[in-house]
């Protein structure tokens, strides 16, 4: 008699918990795999997976599995990831989307209801490093009159960023641009996010498999201490935003005091807040630049 798909998916859930995954991971990367396989949403999933596998499912599933058990990352596997309610394509070029990242648009979102009415400014939005293009395309899809540069030094990373743009509607709004921060970005910004790298060069190699082993380096070593990239940025955007402009920009695990006194030694910034995420732990911090009053710029300017 031919093994039911949940069947299936029991069997891999116990080999990638052999494979080191935790218990709730493998359960969950199991049955995500098999969805995948079959072209299946979660309630046909639900609905079907009782049923007989179908013929072909066993070579193709067992062969995701192999892949999931050898640490490659799910969003490799399956090409996607879901980032602010949006799927996004990933690949080796660029780090995968993380929910943590999602506190970037809040916080630009919440800049929004404290400063402005978002449907009398047109915003110019510089998203540095932009990697999916998971911000710049969040932001241009959620701020209708908003325009967004986004920079990366990566062509491989642009092109993802660029098709992500194209799947969502907002190729229009979003410019790609290959460079270093703001290196050679015209026009003042009143905004700028930036997810940058921030992993000390030493911890790199301490990494779990799926992000040291998959993920472009290039978008994970920020130096000795982490903040290099940071460093950078701060300097840059201390005389390109408009007075009253923000920065908001993600930042690692313990980074946070360190953060605050290089905002703090920079002239012309000021530190509004930092955001914690949901294990209580700072990653974002929100920056203005000068007067809170003048940044604001007319439609069409």
């Amino acid at each position: 008699m031919n093994m039911t798909v949940f069947e299936h998916v029991g069997t891999a859930r116990d080999k990638l918990a052999e494979a080191g995954l935790a218990q709730r991971d493998a359960a969950l990367d199991a049955e995500l795999l098999a969805r995948h396989a079959l072209g299946w949403d979660r309630t046909t999933y639900i609905s079907s997976r009782h049923a007989a596998a179908p013929t072909t499912f066993p070579a193709e599933y067992d062969a995701l599995v192999a892949r999931r058990a050898r640490r490659e990352p799910i969003s490799l596997i399956t090409g996607h990831r879901e980032f602010w309610g949006l799927d996004f394509d990933v690949t080796s070029a660029v780090l995968t989307p993380r929910p943590e990242t999602e506190l970037i648009i809040e916080e630009v979102l919440a800049l929004l209801e404290e400063d402005v009415d978002p449907g009398s400014v047109l915003w110019r939005i510089v998203d540095v490093g932009t990697g999916s293009g998971c911000l710049a395309v969040a932001l241009a899809h959620e701020l209708s009159i908003s325009r967004v540069l986004a920079t990366d030094v990566s062509e491989a990373a642009l092109a993802v960023a660029k098709g992500n743009a194209a799947k969502h509607g907002v190729a229009d709004r979003v410019t790609f641009i290959r460079t270093s921060f703001l290196d050679g970005v015209g026009g003042i910004p009143n905004l700028v996010v930036a997810n940058l790298p921030y992993v000390p060069t030493a911890a790199t190699k301490m990494l779990v498999p799926e992000i040291g082993a998959h993920e472009p380096r290039l978008a994970l070593d920020g130096g000795p201490d982490g903040l290099d990239c940071i460093r950078t940025l701060l300097k840059q955007v201390a005389t390109r935003l408009v007075d009253g402009g923000h920065l908001v920009l993600e930042f690692g695990l313990g980074q946070d005091d360190v953060v605050q006194e290089l905002v703090a030694g920079q002239d012309g910034l000021d530190l509004l807040r930092l955001r914690h995420d949901l294990q209580g732990i700072p990653r974002t911090a929100v920056i203005r630049r000068s007067d809170p009053k003048s940044w604001r710029l007319a439609p069409g300017n």
